[in-house]
């Protein structure tokens, strides 16, 4: 979208089965450089947002860059409508992209098959 307010700004309304990612720039020189989200519909056509989505990130990476609307490195931000700071680092070494972030564990365990 325009920018990250933009982003923020957005209420999106169940659409089907579709699923929506948007990102916005900040104003250049701030802590962070995008603001991202990712929403999905539920079967009965409620819209859930992902705090972080790594391979949203990754997407969108390949895209900024490759167009020139980003360069490496660069810091995304995502789960701020849901009252989240997630952090999204993205680095191109080559051809390759890193996307990295901190987590937090909420559940341990291991499943038998």
């Amino acid at each position: 979208l325009e920018s990250a307010e933009a982003v923020l700004a957005a209420r999106p309304r169940p659409t089907g089965r579709l699923k929506l990612g948007m990102i916005g720039a900040y104003e250049p020189g701030g802590v962070v450089d995008f603001e991202v989200r990712g929403l999905f519909p539920s079967p009965d056509g409620v819209v859930f947002e992902d705090p972080v989505t790594g391979s949203l990130n990754a997407s969108i990476a390949q895209w900024l860059l490759r167009t020139g609307h980003a360069t490496s490195p660069y810091v995304a931000r995502q789960g701020t409508a849901l009252g989240r700071n997630g952090r999204i680092y993205i680095e191109q070494i080559g051809d390759d992209i890193w996307v990295a972030g901190n987590t937090v564990s909420c559940i341990t365990g291991h499943v038998d098959l």
